[in-house]
Parts: C-alpha cells; structure tokens; sequence
C-alpha cells in the first residue's frame, strides 16, 4: 500500500486529504500558503518512473503541458520533484469526473440527457482542439479525465500524463492497463498515437455516454485490445433503440479502426456532432447540468469525485468501474502481446500469411442447458403466434386464410432465436431461406395475384442459392461469435416485424 503525503509539505505546497487515486497517480488536495490557493498536487507513482530517461522526460512533458491555456483542459501551475517524489500542482476544480456521473446514471438505471452529452462533448473538442493545435495528444481520453465544473463546464485532466510515465512502453504494457476500453487499435498494438486516435477514445465515451457500456469489454486486457482490433463494434441503436440516428453515425465514424477513416480533426469532429444534434430536434443548453444530486459522501462538495476503494461496491457495474483505475497486470498479456508483434514481424515481407490477432473467446460457452433452452423458447414463440391467431378469428373472421404466411414468420423468428444463443451460423440457411419466401408468399396471398408466380419464380433459386453461398463464404464464415450473436437477433426482428406486420394485414384487409 502506498505511504500517503497527508500532512506532509512538497516544495511550497501543504498537502492535505486525498481525493483519490488512479492507475499513475494519487491526487491530493493541497494548499499554497503565499498565495492563499487551495490546489489539487497529482503525485506520480514511485514504482513507475524507474527508467534512467524519466527525469528528463518528466521535465519536458510537464512543462509542454503547463504552457496549455485553454478554458476547456486544467491548468497546471506547477511540478517539481522532492526526495524522488514527483508531482505536479494543478487548479482544484469544484465538480465531479463524467465518469462519477455515469456511475450514477448507471445506479439510477436513467440515461443522461442528450443535450449534456453534446455539451460535454463539445467542451472536449474545442479543449483538444486548441492541445492538438499546439502539438500535444493526450493520449488517454476517458470519463475519470473529463471533470465537470461547477460553472457547467467539461474540462480536460492528466494531458501529457500518459507520455510522462513512460511513453509507448507503458502505453502498450504497464500504466494504462485500465484505459484500454478506450484505447484506439493502433495505440493499444502498436503504441502509435495522434490527434486521431484521441478522438476514436472519445467516441467510445460517447459509446459510453449513450449505451451506459463500453463498445468492447472483456475478462481479460489482450481480449479487450483485440476486440478493438478485430470485432465488428456493436451498434449502439441495437442495445438502446430510442438512440438518434444521427448520433450513431457520429460513433460509427469516430469508432473506424482505420486512423484515415475516422473524423481528422477535433473541429471536424465537433461541427459534425453540432449538426446532429439539430439533426435529432436536440437544444443544446448553455452550460452542463450542474452536478448537486451527484456529490458523495466520499467525495464532498469542495472535491473532485472520484469512485475508488469501498465506494465502487455500490455500483452496478463494479468490475468496469474498478478497471478505470487498475494499475497491474498478470505478465500474460504482455508476453502474449509481444509474440504476436514478433510473429508478425517475422513473416512481414515473406508473403507468408500475417498471424491473426484472433480475441480470445469471452461470450459463455455454448451448453447443452443453453441449447434446449434456445428450442424450447422457439417453440413458445411458435405456440403463443398460432394462439394468438386463433384469439383472433372471433373479432376479425378467417384470419388463418387471410394471414397465413405468418406461420413462416414464426418459424424464421424461432430459428433466429436458436441461431442468436448458439451462435450457429449454419441455421442462417433455413432461417433465410424461411424469412424470404415468407416475404414472396405474404405478397401473392396479400395481393391476391398467384399468377405473378409465372414470372417471380426464378426469386427462389436465386434466394435459396443466395443464403447458401453467403452462409458458406469464407470472409462471412470467419466472423467472431459476437458478430453471428447479432446478426441472429436482427433477423430474429425482422421476422417477428413480418409477423406483426402480417397479422394487422389479416385483421383489417379482406
């Protein structure tokens, strides 16, 4: 356990209580009798800066930092070092991190308004905007580092802490370890970074900010860095529906894997995000809601909350949260890391194939329980439609004869169903094959025009020939299970739409 400072004076400053700590550092409350200024002193981990070059690398950072001026990132005052403690003296800002705030939204089981999160945003833009002007990249864009003032502002932490501690090296495998569910793909593999690369960390926040969840996560680091590299990203308007449009292609792009795909610059990324807002019928307010309601017991009014110890047992999500602020790792990912990099480098140039940076499986394995249970909830489904049709014919008549094809429907959903839990990709075969003729069917029996057969038949072996191709392709069969897990759930949609859709068609329509 770390000695605390409490009581203790650095330089010019008396160090207070703590406020809290993360994966780099520990923050202090501090005070600086001169100039009657209350600040917060971020004291470095001792066991992180133990390489020959830190000194000098700590000097040129801090200093590059402190020469920030910009409303939207923390102004640094000073940093020094003492008796090999280094630290540097910020202002102490009265508010909360975005990431207490989410904590709570999560508790609360309520989103956050959309005009906040744009607000937020925005504030972040113009902050990394005006760094990347200037040269600097953070390098570790999350919530914990986006603090919410009492004036209604968000305000940028720790720039230039991440390059401090260590550079790439502990980029890649040591310090920020807990930030890798918003690290971008080549920062995480290869210890690359750019003003692009900050923005891919704060579309997954936004990620966060409309989901409550990060896009990847995982039991493990290497699984989550590969997530990042390799899986499809979940889309948000899949987990949360009433997400506007506009918004989800703002984390579509942000989120690319590519650094050329994603938005170039923080300006860019901001008059895109302004004018979905407008988009979505969103008004901006004037400043973020203050955060009163959000303040702890552990982390009072004149403070910076920050969840950490015995406060993060009440939250929801207690493992992600506690992942924001770890700071050690088993040495299995990082010699997993750099085999592949040597793999890689070893058939670079040979027109060999690259090894695949494969994740590791994180989805439950799929049982026999979970089988039956996939089944038997098929058959439910299957059971309660033709109920429900039969209800039906009292009030509305033949609706059997009227609305047959819906048992088609049924039965695409049922295999949808079974094909979202066992991640089975064979069954989309059937699955397809049941849902498109269900399609074909609904309109000759709709319309009434059974001759449109004579010339619409050759749909069918085009449709049937179709799946299978597409079920067999190499590219589509190499996807990940969570890519089959959602793409069973949308067909699963599709189906029970159709069904609905069916159903309202024999109720009304003779």
């Amino acid at each position: 356990m770390a000695v605390s400072l409490e009581g203790q004076t650095l330089g010019k400053y008396r160090v207070l209580e703590p406020l809290g700590s993360g994966g780099m550092a520990r923050v202090y409350r501090g005070y600086h009798p001169q100039l009657d200024r209350f600040v917060a002193i971020k004291v470095l981990r001792s066991d992180l800066v133990d390489d020959e070059a830190f000194l000098g690398r700590f000097r040129r950072e801090a200093q590059a930092v402190a020469g920030l001026r910009h409303p939207n990132i923390i102004q640094v005052y000073d940093f020094d070092a003492q008796d090999d403690i280094y630290y540097m003296v910020m202002e102490l800002l009265d508010g909360d991190t975005l990431h207490a705030r989410l904590n709570e939204y999560r508790v609360r089981r309520e989103p956050m308004p959309y005009g906040d999160m744009v607000r937020i945003l925005l504030d972040v833009l113009d902050g990394l905007a005006y760094a990347h002007q200037e040269g600097m990249v953070h390098r570790d864009i999350k919530p914990a580092n986006v603090l919410l003032t009492r004036r209604g502002q968000a305000v940028v932490a720790d720039f230039g802490i991440a390059q401090i501690v260590g550079g790439t090296r502990h980029t890649v495998s040591g310090a920020l370890l807990g930030t890798l569910n918003y690290m971008a793909p080549e920062q995480g593999l290869k210890g690359v970074s750019d003003a692009r690369s900050d923005l891919y960390s704060l579309s997954v926040v936004f990620y966060e900010m409309l989901t409550r969840q990060p896009p990847y996560d995982a039991d493990t680091p290497l699984a989550i860095l590969m997530k990042h590299v390799n899986d499809p990203l979940p889309l948000p308007r899949d987990i949360e529906p009433s997400i506007p449009e506009a918004f989800e292609r703002i984390v579509l792009k942000g989120l690319s894997k590519q650094p050329e795909d994603r938005y170039q610059k923080a300006a860019e990324m901001a008059q895109a995000l302004q004018q979905a807002a407008v988009a979505a019928g969103i008004t901006l307010p004037e400043r973020i809601s203050l955060p009163m309601s959000f303040t702890t017991q552990e982390a009072p009014s004149e403070s910076v909350a920050v969840y950490s110890g015995p406060s993060r047992l009440g939250l929801k999500d207690a493992p992600f949260a506690a992942a924001d602020t770890a700071a050690t790792q088993d040495g299995s990912w990082t010699a997993h890391l750099e085999h592949l990099k040597e793999k890689e480098r070893e058939t670079e140039g040979t027109g060999d194939t690259a090894v695949p940076l494969v994740p590791p499986k994180t989805l439950p394995p799929v049982t026999g329980k979970v089988v039956t249970s996939a089944i038997m909830t098929a058959l439910a489904l299957l059971m309660a439609g033709n109920l429900i049709m039969v209800m039906l014919i009292g009030p509305f008549g033949d609706v059997f004869g009227r609305g047959w094809p819906i048992e088609l429907f049924l039965l695409s959903a049922g295999l949808a169903h079974i094909m979202h839990k066992t991640r089975r990709l064979w069954l989309l075969i059937p699955t397809g094959i049941l849902l498109g003729n269900g399609v074909l069917l609904a309109y000759y029996n709709t319309s009434g025009h059974w001759e449109h057969w004579r010339y619409l038949w050759p749909l069918e072996p085009f449709l049937v020939g179709g799946v299978i191709w597409y079920t067999f392709n190499p590219g589509v069969r190499k996807n990940s299970e969570v890519w089959r897990r959602h793409l069973g759930a949308r067909l699963r949609r599709i189906s029970l739409i159709g069904a609905i859709v069916m159903a309202f068609v024999a109720m009304f329509v003779d």
